[in-house]
Order: structure tokens, then C-alpha cells, then sequence
């Protein structure tokens, strides 16, 4: 990539993944980061790697000197509900009495764009806080929900994918479809308002097939065969509740997963929350189509949904990365997230207590994460090519902190103190297309 006048360098420890489709971290303690803004306007890494070595031919460029902290890559999310940003921290019993006790009267407010344009605002300011610049995230069944959520994204230039809820049935007033045909359409128009916008991507989005009729998720499948470009996202086997409802609305299907499959819901690009009560055939399935689980541990142990089992997601090479599930998760943190899903990990039978790994937690957060969103290379990383979305970590945010990453004996003891101890302290500074936000520091030739 040629280095023009539009070219930034940056200083720093960096922590990258030099082989995206691996957890394979490399650790450059004093190294150079090169952006460069393309013709298409997008800012994207043109060099990476040890500051000698690359110093003497990027000498002209400005350059911002962040000796004493990280860059890693920015943080990818692959379910979250915006619009749930006010449910967070409300008690329930289970999956579904925290649906109709909470969320949906939260949901139903959405209609109204000054609150779905609010709501957005501070969403977007709170992932940013929290290091996380590409999220895959769930409007609710108001246009106006998404088109608060894409005009707020494309006014801060981030990549962001979401999508109008369709649910037309089981559901409350202000939330219920008026009809399949009316909610087709309505996304129809939307995926052609949005999609494809700067760095917006659309979301073909059922809620879960329990309040979707069959000719609702058979028009969601058309849509998304007619534009394979699109992500397809719901929900799928999180609660035992939930899969007994479904057996009873779906008893022609094989699996909760098979009512998506014969509904032409699952392909590349198609994303699922939770799936925590798969069988063998189901992550098969999904890894034959190149379908994605999205982890959310700290919403599972929340509603005590159950476990995801990382070692037979493995096992069945079933596409998977984390995410925070707010409002059922617990915290936009990815810190909290990755502290979640090794947590979980212990926990699961299959895993027979093996632990994940501080570098392997890290990836399927940022790289990993990107993989199973279909934009590996993109983002999520910090190789040559990848947009410029970083964030600038301070290992001396907290005294607790500090001191632990002093006495750590490796790398990997450094990484599992940030996951552990970490917060939003941690991130100091976020990179968004190249840009700084709310930066404290000042470049220096």
C-alpha cells in the first residue's frame, strides 16, 4: 500500500494475530503502526512490526509516541441488543419472564426515533468506552430503530451491522408485525437504505422462531438468498424452555436449528446466539454451511441458560466468537466477556475442565470474532489491509493492575491479568477509521 500524505505512524507496544485464522499472537514491544487512507476514504494498516526496523523509511511521517501502552486490535462483538442498553441489570427468573417482564415494554418505546436516536448515542459512546468498534447488534421491529442506530454508526465512521426484528407473532402490542408481508417489506427497504452505506452492513433479523410464523421466516430466507451480501442473525437453543416451545411450533423440524436450515436461514454470514443445547448434528450442520455460534457467557451464566462448549465447537470446526449479549449480558466489557467465557469453560462437562488460553480468549474476541462475522482480514486485526480500528491500552490503568502485570512472567500472564482485572479503565484511547477519539495525547514528529 503506498504511503501518502493521508499516512499516520504510532509508537507502541503491539499485539497483533500475523496468521488471522490463528490464535497465534505476536508481541512487538517497541513497534510501529503505519495507517494510510485509501482512495475509497476507509484508513487501513500499511505497516506493522519492530520500530527499527521500519522507522528509517516512515521517518516523515507525523507520529504519535504511545511508549508505556498497547495497541491491540479494536474489539468485535457478535450479538448485542442495543436496545437494551436500559434493560441491563434487571432480575428475572429465566429467558422468557426476562423477555416479557422487562424487555419488550423497553423494546416497544423504540417506535419513537428521538428515543431510538438517544438510546443509540449512548450505545455507541459506551462501546467505544469499552474498546469495541464493531459490533453485530439487534434494532427492534421499528424501522425508526434502525435507522436511529445506521445515522449514529455512520456519523461516528464506524463499521457496525444491524437489522430490523421480525417477530409477527407471540408477541406485545408495539412489538407484534402487523403482518409478515408488511415486515418483509419494510426490511427489503431498509437493506436498500443501508446496506453497503460507508461501513454499515444489514442484518436479516428474526427474533427467535418462536415469534416468527413460518411465512415470516420463509420470506426472511428469500430475502437472504436474493442477497447473499447480507448477515442473516437470531437466536437458537439458549434456554430449555425455549426448545420445548419451539418442538411444539415447529414438530415438523429435526432440531430448534433445523426450523432455520428449512427455512433457508443458515449460510455463510448467518449468525446465532448462544447455542448452547446443540447435538452433533446440528454443529455439523452449522459448520457445513458456514454458519456462526455467537458465545455469550456472561448473559448464559446470568439467566442460567446453560454452557457453551468450546472444546466441541472445536471439535466440529463450527464457526464461533464472543460476545456480550447486553442487555442479558452483564457488562459491555469485552474484559468481563472474556473473564465469562473462561469461566464457562471450566464449567462445561465436555471441556473436563481445560482452560482456554489468555491469547486463544483474546482472539475469538477480535480476530476470531471478525472470522466468524465473514470479515477476516478486515477487522479485528491489526495486519496490513485491516481497517484502522485499534484501541490503546494502559497496563498501570488500576494500582491492582499495575501490580500485577509487573511480576508477570510471561506474555500470556499479562494478557489473563488484563482479562481478569481489566475494565474500561484499560482502554485509553480508541482508533475508529483512523481517527482518535477523545484522544489525551498529541502527536509529535
Amino acid at each position: 500500500m503506498p504511503v501518502t500524505s493521508d499516512s499516520h505512524a504510532y509508537r507502541a507496544s503491539l499485539l497483533w494475530f500475523p496468521d488471522a485464522d490463528s490464535d497465534q499472537i505476536h508481541f512487538e514491544a517497541d513497534g510501529l503502526l503505519v495507517t494510510t487512507r485509501g482512495a475509497d476514504g476507509v484508513s487501513r494498516i500499511s505497516a506493522i512490526g519492530d520500530y527499527r526496523a521500519l522507522q528509517a523509511a516512515h521517518s516523515h511521517l507525523p507520529t504519535t509516541d504511545w511508549r508505556g501502552r498497547w495497541i491491540a486490535p479494536g474489539f468485535v462483538d457478535t450479538h448485542i441488543h442495543y436496545a437494551q442498553t436500559d434493560v441491563i441489570a434487571s432480575p428475572a427468573d429465566g429467558l422468557l419472564p426476562w423477555l416479557n417482564n422487562y424487555t419488550f415494554p423497553q423494546e416497544t418505546r423504540f417506535a419513537d426515533p428521538a428515543h431510538a436516536h438517544a438510546v443509540a448515542d449512548f450505545f455507541f459512546d459506551e462501546l467505544m468506552r469499552h474498546g469495541v468498534t464493531t459490533a453485530l447488534a439487534f434494532a427492534t421491529a421499528h424501522s425508526a430503530s434502525v435507522d436511529a442506530f445506521f445515522t449514529q454508526a455512520q456519523r461516528r465512521q464506524l463499521r457496525m451491522i444491524s437489522g430490523r426484528v421480525l417477530q409477527d407473532r407471540h408477541s406485545p402490542d408495539g412489538l407484534r408485525d402487523i403482518s409478515a408481508a408488511q415486515s418483509l417489506y419494510e426490511t427489503e427497504s431498509l437493506i436498500a437504505k443501508w446496506h453497503g452505506v460507508g461501513r454499515l452492513g444489514y442484518a436479516i433479523t428474526p427474533r427467535f422462531a418462536p415469534t416468527s410464523s413460518e411465512a415470516q421466516l420463509r420470506g426472511a430466507g428469500e430475502l437472504a438468498a436474493s442477497h447473499p451480501d447480507v448477515w442473516v442473525q437470531s437466536h437458537v437453543a439458549e434456554n430449555a424452555d425455549e426448545i420445548a416451545w419451539v418442538a411444539e411450533l415447529f414438530p415438523q423440524a429435526r432440531s430448534y436449528l433445523g426450523v432455520y436450515e428449512d427455512m433457508g436461514l443458515l449460510r455463510e454470514r448467518s449468525v446465532y446466539a448462544h447455542c448452547l443445547h446443540l447435538d452433533a448434528n446440528d454443529r455439523d450442520l452449522m459448520a457445513e454451511r458456514g454458519a456462526a455460534a455467537a458465545v455469550c457467557p456472561s448473559s448464559n451464566l446470568f439467566l442460567d441458560s446453560g454452557f457453551f462448549d468450546f472444546s466441541l465447537a472445536q471439535s466440529h470446526h463450527l464457526l464461533h466468537g464472543l460476545a456480550s449479549d447486553v442487555g442479558g449480558g452483564t457488562s459491555f466489557s469485552p474484559f468481563h466477556t472474556m473473564h465469562a467465557a473462561y469461566t464457562v469453560a471450566r464449567q462445561s462437562v465436555q471441556q473436563s475442565g481445560r482452560s482456554l488460553s489468555a491469547q486463544h480468549l483474546w482472539w475469538l474476541h477480535t480476530a476470531g470474532a471478525a472470522k466468524a462475522l465473514g470479515l477476516a482480514g478486515v477487522i479485528g486485526n491489526l495486519n496490513a489491509g485491516c481497517e484502522a480500528d485499534f484501541i490503546v491500552l494502559n497496563p498501570q490503568a488500576t494500582p491492582l493492575l499495575s501490580r500485577r502485570i509487573s511480576a508477570a512472567e510471561s506474555l500470556q500472564a499479562q494478557l489473563f491479568a488484563m482479562i481478569v482485572l481489566g475494565d474500561d479503565r484499560l482502554v485509553e484511547q480508541v482508533v475508529v477509521d483512523g481517527k482518535v477519539l477523545g484522544t489525551q495525547a498529541s502527536p509529535t514528529a
